[in-house]
Order: structure tokens, then sequence, then C-alpha cells
């Protein structure tokens, strides 16, 4: 892999900010810092183009003592069988359990998920943690 320097203007209480935080996240040094950046920027536009493939996973806190929530859960998860790859089911306590929906394909596709999913009754909190499939990533 061919390493290219290059170099950046920013105002120095930026860059003062930016080197505490790097400093208490543990980076090595700015550069590896501004490639994690960088891989977020491009992940974050893969999803906002809506057609490229992407992957993430779709965690939701429920209760599963609401009358619909683990039939609707369930057959939701069915409509989208080319989509979801796996999910871990949690029983957290004797009325809440946790499940992470893992997902592949379009963005358009799994956001459409996701949204479907989290805005069931009975589910608590929900999210989306979105990233890329690791094929345009260096």
């Amino acid at each position: 892999m061919k390493i290219t320097r290059f170099g950046v203007s920013v105002p120095e209480e930026l860059l003062e900010k930016f080197d505490r935080i790097i400093e208490e996240k543990g980076y090595v040094n700015r550069s590896e810092a501004i490639r994690d950046m960088m891989r977020d920027f491009i992940v974050r536009h893969e999803w906002e183009q809506g057609e490229g493939e992407v992957a993430g996973t779709i965690t939701m806190l429920y209760n599963h003592d609401e009358a619909e929530v683990v039939k609707e859960l369930l057959d939701l998860q069915h409509d989208y069988l080319e989509e979801i790859i796996s999910s871990i089911h949690v029983h957290m306590d004797e009325h809440n359990c946790l499940e992470v929906v893992i997902v592949k394909g379009k963005a358009s596709r799994i956001k459409e998920i996701a949204d479907r999913l989290l805005s069931l009754k009975g589910v608590k909190h929900g999210k989306l943690v979105m990233t890329g499939t690791g094929k345009e990533l260096v």
C-alpha cells in the first residue's frame, strides 16, 4: 500500500482540542486518527447514497410481555430474509429482552428494516448502527 503525505491548515485551537481527544482515545498519532475519520466519512457517504451494499446492526430493547411485539418482530424478520444475516436474543430480566439483528444489503433497504422494527409497539429503545462491508475501505 502506497502512503501519501499531505498538509492540512487548521486553527491552532482546533488542533489543540483534536490532540487532547486523540490522546484520551489512545491514538498513537494524528495520522491514525485522521485515517479513522476518513473511513467514517466514506462509510457515511455509502449510507447516504442508499444503493451501495452496506452492513450494520439493529439493536432493540423490548418488553416481551407486550401482546404482539414478539410475533411482529419475527414476522418482520422473515420479510427480509435476504438482508438479515443473523440475530442474537438475550433475556435481560423477567420482562425485557435485547435483540441484535445483523444486516447487510442496500442502505435504503436496511434503513427501511430498521424503521419498521424500531417503530413497533413494545420496542422501548433501539438504534441502527451503520458500517460498510469493508470493500471500499483501505
